[in-house]
């Protein structure tokens, strides 16, 4: 844990200040793993680093510089790297960071390295969508209404974070110069081009999933699947382009060479799974796996191309495009 001295040390400064106190890492650093104390914190890190772009800045006018969470010397050691409990804090940090599940703050997070995981988590995300779609079709809600609460709440389980992204981009990538592109996607209002990103995103996401009939389930986890190893591709192979920001530590932390081919090993598996449930499904299955892969690659390369690198608000954009773009090429192979 980092360099707090105990619960009663923590206890102390957290009455002081007040329940509402909000923990970030120093300036440059990465949390590695947390342990906070629910009867004194009702905030976590987890609120602090999915709300803020400013993740490392929040606490430092409510707080000394006790609380400023320093991590370990990382263990570089081979039993390290595999240790089952390494990867179950990983991946509870990946679902803290791209979600708003009510993670408990006490449970241990390493986030190094959590950006590998985002295609699980996107699974998972998808695995959440789909129950409550069929819930709403067991209270006999038609399909419209249905697939328009399941894109809100496709909004809400993540608070925005990535259509937040894909906003700034179309901010960015809408004015002509290209050396202020940056500075515009780093300013904190939504222009007319942003607004309108998000209403076409948000339209296309309802629209599609609403003409898809069959396999609904398989098509929402497909497309958060999908949608997240963009990121995934996009971290690794691609150069970041600001020295902070809140994408600077999953570039700092990736490791290119085994990001990617596990998210894809996870949806390649998934969708051999569907296929082996019914093979007459071939078509829909193989399609919507080899257009999520291109859609994927392709949308991350472009933006590339226009910005000479990604940020945190373009890898938010490759998994929001990604994800409509596949809903709707399954309408077509249904």
């Amino acid at each position: 844990m980092g360099s707090i001295s105990g619960l009663g040390r923590f206890s102390a400064i957290a009455t002081e200040i007040g329940p509402d106190v909000i923990l970030a890492p120093a300036p440059n650093q990465l949390l590695t793993t947390v342990f906070l104390h629910p009867l004194f914190v009702k905030r976590t890190v987890a609120a602090q680093f999915q709300n803020s772009a400013d993740i490392e800045t929040r606490c430092c006018a409510i707080a000394d510089p006790h609380l400023i969470m320093m991590p370990p010397k990382p263990d570089l050691s081979r039993s390290s790297r595999i240790s089952p409990r390494r990867w179950l804090a990983q991946i509870t940090a990946a679902v803290t960071f791209y979600t708003c599940l009510p993670i408990p703050g006490h449970w241990p997070m390493n986030f190094q390295s959590i950006a590998r995981y985002a295609p699980l988590v996107g699974l998972l995300i998808g695995g959440l969508l789909s129950g409550l779609d069929a819930l709403l079709q067991g209270l006999t809600m038609p399909l419209g209404t249905r697939s328009a609460l399941v894109v809100a709440t496709w909004v809400a389980l993540t608070g925005g974070l990535h259509l937040d992204g894909a906003m700034d981009t179309a901010d960015g990538l809408a004015v002509p110069a290209p050396e202020r592109r940056l500075a515009v996607m780093a300013d904190s209002r939504s222009g007319a081009f942003g607004v309108m990103a998000a209403v076409v995103v948000l339209g296309l996401k309802g629209v599609a999933l609403a003409d898809i009939g069959t396999l609904r389930w398989f098509a929402l986890m497909a497309a958060a699947g999908w949608g997240r190893w963009g990121q995934v591709v996009a971290i690794a192979r691609y150069p970041y382009l600001k020295a902070e920001g809140k994408g600077a530590f999953h570039k700092a932390s990736s490791h290119p060479a085994v990001d990617w081919v596990l998210g894809l090993g996870l949806l390649l598996a998934v969708g051999f799974g569907v296929w082996l449930g019914g093979r007459d499904r071939w078509l829909f299955v193989f399609g919507t796996t080899l257009g999520g892969f291109a859609l994927a690659v392709i949308i991350g390369a472009w933006l590339n191309r226009k910005l000479g690198g990604h940020t945190g608000d373009t890898y938010g954009a490759v998994v929001e495009w990604t994800e409509a773009l596949l809903l709707c090429l399954m309408t077509v192979l249904q």
